[in-house]
C-alpha cells in the first residue's frame, strides 16, 4: 500500500473538517441564526485557508518539476482535487442558502433582497442613503489594458462593470466597444447588510453590494451600464520568514506583515454567470493565472453573516449557557489559599475563566508573590491577562512573558501587547529562532517565611488552549491549576530553556515537552499497548486532538490496530489516519465533533495495562507540532480528574446528534440513533453534569 493510500492528503481532509461544519447550516434543529453563524464560519474558514494552505500549494509550483519529481511532490494534482471539492462544496452552500435559509427567513417576515427595491419607501431610502453617506466612499476606475493597472485590495469586493457609451459621428449614434471599470465595495465604512424601512408587516434587509449595484449610473453618469459582476481577490498571507537565524526577527515580522496585504493571489473569486470574454480581460488585466480562478455565485464573502441583523433578537438565536464557578475556589478569599488545600481541573468553557484571571490578577497585587513567568501565543484585544503582567510590574513583581511573534493572524497584536508590556517593565522575550513556542503555561513563585525558615511555593497553571478570555468562551478546553513540586520544579525548567535558548536534553520524569523527545515518548507509550495486547492482556488507547498528520506517528497508530489494540480517535479537523481499512485500521475509529463550542482540547489516554495514564496537552499531532514547536504535555494523576476527562471522553465517543464518524474516503458519516436510544449531544450532556456537579461520577444520567 502506498503513502496515497495510507494517508489522506492534508489539505482534502481539512475541507473534509469544513464540509462537517457546513453541515451544521442544514440542521434544522438549530436556530435560525445559528445556522447562518454556521454559513459565516465555513467562509471564513475557507478564506482562511486559501490565504495560507491553498497558497503554499501553490508555491510548489514554482519548485522545478524535477525536483518536484524527486521529493514525491504533485501540487497541480493537488490543486485540481482541491478546487473541485472546493466547488462542490461550493454548489452545496448556495444550495443551503437560496433553498433553506432565505426561505426559512422569510417564514419569519424577515427579506433579504437579491433585486432591485420597489416599494417607494425603500427606493427614496437607498437612494438618499446611497447619495448622502455611500458615493462619497465610492472610488470608481475605468480599467484600460497595459495603460491603467489597478491594485486589488486583498479580500475587498468589487462590482466589475461592462460600460457602453454612445458618440455621435457626423450626426450619427455610433455604439462605442465596449469598457471595464470596478467599483470597490465600501464595506469598510459602511455594514455589509442594511436594515430598510419596516413597511407592509415585514423585515427588509439589502446587500450594501446591491445598494452600490442598482446606482452605477450615478457613479458613471454619461454611460450605459451593460452589466455588473461580483469579484474578489485573495491573497497569500503566509509570512515566509527568510534567514531567520540572523538579524532582528521583530523587524523582519514587521516589514513581512506590510508585505501580506500585497501578497500573491491565491484565489481569484468571480461571479459564474460572467461573460467568457469580460473574464477574460480580467485575468490579462491583473496578471492572473489559470489557477488563480474560482467561479463563485453573486454574492462572495458569507463571513459577513456573522453580522446579518437579527430584527427579532433574542429570538431565532442561541441562548447562551451560564458558564460556572467553581464553588471551592470561590470559599476562599484568596485563590493561593485554595491552591495550597488542593489542585483544580476546569473544563473551559462550561468553568468560569474568572478563575484564571483571579489567578493572574491576585497574583499581580500579593505582596508575597515575587516572580510570574507565562507564555503568550494568542491574546484578546485590550487584554485583562496582558493587563495583570502589566499591573504586576509596576507593583515589582519579576515578570517575564515569552511571546511567540509567528503565531498566525495574531502577528501584529502580539507585538503591539508585547511593547505595551516592555514599556511597563516586563521581561519579554521573543520567538525562538526556527521554533515556535505553543506551549500555554504560567508559573507563580511565592514566598513564605523569613530569614532562615524562608522558603518559595510555586503555583502553576497549564491548559489546552491559550490565555485568552474571549475565546475561551467559544473554545472547548481544560485548564489545571497546580502547586505540585513534580510538576512546578519542572516547569520552571521549561521556562529556563525558554529564557536561555537552551535546549541541551533535559530529564524530563513528568511533563512531555516537545524538542525533548516528545514523539518517541508517545510512540513509546503506544508500543507498551502493542505488548500489552501481544501478551493477552486489555489494551486501549484514547486520543483527543484537533489534527492528527505526522506520518511516524499514524504508523504506530496503525502498528497498534493490526495488533488488536482499540484505537478511539477524536479528531476535530486534520485527520490524515485512514480509518476502517482491513488489514491496517479496522480497530480505529474517528469521531468528529462539530457544535456550539470548537472542540480545542487534547487529550491523550494509554491503559497501561489497567494502570492508566492521562495527559492533557497543547499539541497536535503534526509535524510542525512534535518538531517545530516547544510544546508541554501534563499528566493528571488525581483519580477524580481522570474520572472527570475520562467521563467527557466516553460522552464524546457516545455523542448521536453532533458527531459523525470518519469514513475511509473522508466521508461524515452521521451517527445514527438506534430505535429506544437516547439522544446524546456531548456538549450539552457535559454542561448539564458539570451544573449539578456530577462530572466524574460512575453513572451520569445522558437524557
Amino acid at each position: 500500500m502506498n503513502d496515497q493510500e495510507k494517508y489522506f492528503d492534508r489539505d482534502l481532509s481539512w475541507l473534509s473538517f469544513n464540509y462537517r461544519v457546513l453541515m451544521e447550516a442544514q440542521d434544522t434543529s438549530l436556530p435560525l441564526y445559528e445556522r447562518l453563524k454556521f454559513l459565516a464560519i465555513y467562509s471564513s474558514n475557507l478564506e482562511e485557508f486559501f490565504r495560507v494552505r491553498e497558497a503554499t500549494v501553490r508555491s510548489l509550483l514554482r519548485v522545478k518539476r524535477k525536483k518536484r519529481q524527486a521529493l514525491g511532490l504533485d501540487p497541480e494534482n493537488v490543486l485540481d482535487k482541491i478546487h473541485d471539492e472546493v466547488d462542490r462544496q461550493q454548489q452545496v452552500l448556495g444550495e443551503i442558502y437560496r433553498n433553506e435559509i432565505l426561505p426559512a427567513l422569510a417564514s419569519f417576515k424577515i427579506h433579504l433582497l437579491n433585486r432591485a427595491p420597489s416599494h417607494p419607501e425603500h427606493i427614496r431610502f437607498v437612494d438618499e442613503f446611497f447619495s448622502t453617506e455611500v458615493i462619497p466612499n465610492v472610488h470608481p476606475v475605468l480599467l484600460k489594458k497595459d495603460k491603467i493597472v489597478h491594485f486589488l485590495r486583498d479580500r475587498a469586493l468589487y462590482l466589475a462593470l461592462a460600460l457602453g457609451r454612445k458618440t455621435k459621428v457626423e450626426g450619427e449614434a455610433v455604439e462605442k466597444r465596449t469598457e471595464y471599470a470596478l467599483v470597490q465595495i465600501p464595506t469598510h465604512y459602511f455594514p455589509r447588510f442594511i436594515m430598510l424601512p419596516y413597511v407592509n408587516d415585514r423585515y427588509t434587509i439589502m446587500f450594501l453590494d446591491d445598494v452600490v449595484r442598482y446606482n452605477l449610473d450615478k457613479i458613471f453618469p454619461g454611460y450605459k451600464i451593460e452589466s455588473s459582476y461580483s469579484i474578489k481577490l485573495t491573497r497569500d498571507a503566509d509570512l515566509q520568514i527568510e534567514d531567520e537565524f540572523t538579524g532582528d526577527l521583530v523587524e523582519k515580522i514587521k516589514k513581512n506583515l506590510k508585505k501580506r496585504k500585497v501578497g500573491r493571489p491565491s484565489r481569484f473569486l468571480y461571479d459564474e454567470s460572467m461573460p467568457r470574454e469580460m473574464l477574460r480581460y480580467l485575468r490579462e488585466n491583473f496578471d492572473l493565472g489559470k489557477n488563480d480562478m474560482l467561479p463563485g455565485a453573486k454574492y462572495h464573502s458569507f463571513s459577513d453573516f456573522f453580522s446579518f441583523p437579527n430584527p427579532l433578537s433574542p429570538h431565532l438565536e442561541q441562548k447562551s449557557w451560564p458558564s460556572i464557578r467553581n464553588k471551592v475556589i470561590d470559599s476562599y478569599e484568596n485563590i493561593f489559599h485554595a491552591l495550597d488545600v488542593q489542585d483544580f481541573l476546569l473544563h473551559f468553557p462550561y468553568s468560569s475563566y474568572d478563575h484564571v484571571l483571579s489567578f493572574l490578577n491576585q497574583a499581580a497585587v500579593d505582596p508575597l508573590v515575587t516572580t510570574i513567568r507565562a507564555t503568550q501565543y494568542r491574546v484578546a484585544n485590550n487584554s485583562a491577562i496582558v493587563n495583570a503582567f502589566i499591573r504586576a510590574a509596576q507593583n515589582g513583581k519579576d515578570v517575564t512573558v515569552f511571546v511567540e511573534l509567528k503565531a498566525r493572524f495574531d502577528e501584529d497584536a502580539n507585538l503591539r501587547s508585547a511593547e505595551e508590556m516592555q514599556a511597563a517593565g516586563v521581561k519579554i522575550i521573543y520567538s525562538i529562532p526556527g521554533l515556535k513556542v505553543h506551549a500555554k503555561i504560567a508559573l507563580v513563585s511565592r514566598v513564605y517565611g523569613e530569614g532562615e525558615s524562608r522558603r518559595i511555593k510555586r503555583y502553576a497553571f497549564l491548559s489546552t488552549g491559550n490565555f485568552n478570555e474571549k475565546t475561551a468562551r467559544l473554545y472547548s478546553d481544560h485548564g489545571f491549576l497546580t502547586t505540585r513540586p513534580e510538576i512546578t520544579k519542572e516547569l520552571k525548567q521549561v521556562f529556563a530553556c525558554l529564557e536561555n535558548r537552551d535546549f541541551q536534553p533535559v530529564p524530563f520524569q513528568h511533563l512531555i515537552v516537545a524538542q525533548f523527545g516528545m514523539r518517541e515518548i508517545l510512540a513509546g507509550k503506544i508500543a507498551r499497548e502493542i505488548a500489552h495486547k501481544e501478551a493477552g492482556k486489555n489494551a486501549h488507547i484514547i486520543i483527543k486532538l484537533n489534527n492528527l498528520e505526522d506520518p511516524g506517528i499514524i504508523d504506530c497508530l496503525y502498528e497498534a490496530s493490526q495488533a488488536g489494540v482499540r484505537v478511539d480517535l477524536i479528531i476535530r479537523g486534520i485527520c490524515c489516519l485512514r480509518p476502517g481499512i482491513e488489514g491496517l485500521s479496522e480497530n480505529i475509529t474517528v469521531t468528529r465533533i462539530v457544535d456550539r463550542y470548537l472542540e480545542h482540547g487534547r487529550v491523550l489516554y494509554f491503559y497501561n495495562d489497567g494502570e492508566e495514564e492521562m495527559f492533557l496537552s497543547s499539541a497536535d499531532w503534526m509535524k510542525r507540532n512534535l518538531f517545530r514547536r516547544i510544546e508541554v504535555a501534563f499528566p493528571l494523576t488525581d483519580a477524580q480528574m481522570k474520572a472527570e476527562i475520562m467521563q467527557i471522553l466516553r460522552i464524546q465517543m457516545r455523542d448521536n446528534v453532533k458527531a459523525v464518524r470518519l469514513g475511509s474516503n473522508l466521508e461524515n458519516v452521521k451517527v445514527e440513533r438506534k430505535e429506544g436510544e437516547p439522544a446524546i449531544r456531548a456538549q450539552e450532556a457535559v454542561y448539564q453534569l458539570i451544573t449539578q456537579g456530577k462530572l466524574g461520577q460512575k453513572e451520569p444520567a445522558l437524557d
